[in-house]
């Protein structure tokens, strides 16, 4: 009885062992390349792997031989293979072959179809693509597509422009990450991809070019881009890629960027795989120096209506002539000191993404269920009407879908958070304001400029602060001193326009 229990035993086991086969082998092309990112699927399964960097494959399967392979990759033709014993090794050439106006898109009618059938003109990059760009990232490489243009707003931010006309975010232009519409609800435009995909999770881009209102909404009047993620029954695997170099400019010096990322996928089952990833950027942004006046060409700090282009805060001004009574052309117009944009920004920019996804085919078929939530934050510049500093900024995004081959019902949430962002005009003037109002900063100046302040009735203190009346120079250094908001050094530090004085001086009473 042990003997007949243990063969029983031995023949079960036997089986088991049988039944998991294990392939290997090389895809080339004809001229024998190695075929990097080749699919290698059973057939009538969703089992598959695919080609390492040197065209490599290793396949192991729970199905007892004899079964068939499929190879396939876009723009190679497609072969079969039959799996005959364990162990087997099966290299296989494809030819080379042109098959673009045969490729799946879901952007143009929302559900799978061929190129061909596609209604309207679309743009788009596969992971072949993708992997032979000669660009920083696969962003960049948008710019290589018919009818695209990329603005480069900083070292982080670029929107896409379809339509050839377009403010710098591009608030008309739809981007959607995996079916959700990545815009920030709080700038009301999209954050190119700060915010958005790691590019080895990445498996085709699709561009409309035109007007997709009718499908999408008003907001897609310049175009709309789907950025479609690999799902973890097809790409399982481990994945990791890391960039450097260094950015160089007279006014930042050398500075280094890094730009790493990592992917993990795994098939647990014919009916559950999972997958994250998390990519990291980290830089310097283009310092901003120039000072020029370009709406008075040959102004320099030293005159007083001066508005420099990367000086804010000095926008501010006022005809003192008008304002205070005097002949015109006696004082003209006077702009607020401003703040070099270099004081006001923090040029350090960064960017961290974080995806995690779970897939559930409950009938081991085409119908799945997926939770997607996408975490991204950074901080970077962006530039539009006005320069804005955005600081630890912070959006998520979480997803439930139902979909099959001819239908999905998607639900989607996102969350912001601005940190601390600010606009970098208004912050300067805020910071005015917070020393001294308006009103006062140019009633100083005029006073200062005037001689009002040698009145001996009001302390004679001009001749310790500044020169001599009629000095633009020293009137601003008077208007600009912070000794103002000093109570306790001389009654003009109350304000030069308190109720007492105002009156006597016969200057009007500003708020």
């Amino acid at each position: 009885m042990k003997k007949l229990t243990l063969l029983v035993f031995l023949i079960s086991f036997g089986a088991l062992v049988t039944a998991q086969t294990t392939v290997t082998g090389k895809i080339s092309d004809n001229n024998g390349v190695p075929i990097p990112g080749a699919n290698v699927k059973v057939v009538g399964k969703s089992l598959g792997i695919t080609t390492d960097f040197d065209g490599n494959y290793s396949l192991t399967v729970n199905e007892p031989t004899p079964f068939s392979l499929e190879f396939s990759l876009i723009g190679f033709e497609t072969k079969t293979s039959t799996v005959q014993r364990n162990n087997q090794v099966i290299n296989v050439n494809l030819a080379e072959v042109q098959t673009i106006l045969d490729e799946v898109i879901v952007s143009a009618s929302r559900t799978p179809e061929r190129i061909l059938e596609s209604p309207v003109s679309i743009e788009r990059m596969d992971i072949k693509t993708i992997r032979g760009t000669a660009s920083p990232t696969f962003y960049d490489g948008l710019e290589n597509l018919k009818g695209v243009d990329v603005n480069t707003n900083s070292f982080t931010f670029k929107s896409v422009n379809t339509r050839g006309f377009a403010t710098f975010a591009n608030t008309r232009f739809m981007q959607l990450v995996d079916g959700m519409d990545n815009s920030s609800p709080a700038l009301n435009f999209n954050l190119g991809n700060l915010l958005g995909m790691s590019e080895l999770d990445v498996q085709s881009v699709e561009l409309l070019p035109g007007a997709s209102s009718a499908l999408y909404g008003a907001n897609a009047f310049n175009g709309i881009m789907f950025m479609n993620s690999k799902s973890p029954f097809d790409y399982s695997g481990v994945s990791f890629y890391a960039k450097s170099g260094i950015t160089s400019q007279k006014a930042a010096g050398d500075n280094q960027f890094v730009d790493t990322g990592i992917r993990f996928a795994y098939k647990f089952s014919e009916k559950f795989a999972a997958k994250t990833s998390f990519s990291y950027l980290k830089g310097t942004e283009w310092y901003a120096t120039d000072y020029k006046d370009y709406y008075k060409p040959g102004n320099t700090r030293a005159n007083p209506d001066y508005d420099g282009l990367n000086s804010y805060g000095d926008e501010v001004s006022t005809n003192m002539d008008s304002t205070f009574g005097l002949p015109a052309g006696t004082m003209k117009t006077v702009s607020r000191t401003g703040y070099n944009e270099i004081d006001l920004i923090d040029y350090g920019a960064e960017s961290a993404k974080v995806d995690i996804a779970l897939h559930y085919r409950p009938f081991a078929n085409d119908v799945e269920l997926i939770y997607n939530g996408k975490i991204g934050m950074g901080s970077t510049i962006y530039q539009g009407a006005n320069r804005y500093s955005i600081r630890e900024f912070m959006m998520q995004q979480h997803k439930l879908e139902l979909k099959g081959n001819r239908f999905f019902v998607r639900a989607y949430v996102t969350d912001e958070d601005a940190g601390n962002s600010y606009d970098t005009r208004f912050a300067a003037i805020n910071l005015q304001r917070h020393a001294k109002s308006d009103a006062n900063w140019f009633t100083d100046y005029f006073l200062a400029y005037s001689g009002a302040l040698l009145n001996p009735a009001f302390g004679g203190v001009f001749s310790t602060v500044a020169a001599a009346p009629g000095n633009h120079a020293a009137a601003r250094a008077f208007a600009d001193s912070n000794k103002l908001n000093n109570a306790n050094l001389n009654p003009f530090q109350l304000g030069a326009l308190n109720a007492g004085i105002a009156p006597a001086l016969g200057l009007p009473s500003w708020n």
